[in-house]
């Protein structure tokens, strides 16, 4: 398996749900609130803080978690 790097150089704009509905039957989360829908990427922290602010939109920062990498040789899955 693996983890790839795509994509994870963008900063993410998104709604949070005001009144959610739970589907009795499946479950499943939904919402009348249509800003739920909108996902706007941006390609830097600061141009996504600006248009926030300057839609007067309150917002919260979740910084990306650093990436813990281990080397190691394709063989070393057979030598233990």
């Amino acid at each position: 398996m693996q983890s790839g790097l795509g994509k994870t150089d963008k900063w993410i704009l998104e709604y949070e749900t005001k009144d959610p509905i739970k589907n009795p039957l499946m479950g499943w989360e939904s919402s009348l609130d249509t800003y739920t829908e909108i996902r706007l990427e941006f390609s830097s922290k600061e141009l996504a803080i600006n248009y926030a602010k300057k839609l007067k939109i309150n917002y919260e920062i979740i910084e990306p978690k650093k990436r813990k990498t281990v080397k190691k040789s394709y063989a070393d899955n057979f030598l233990n």
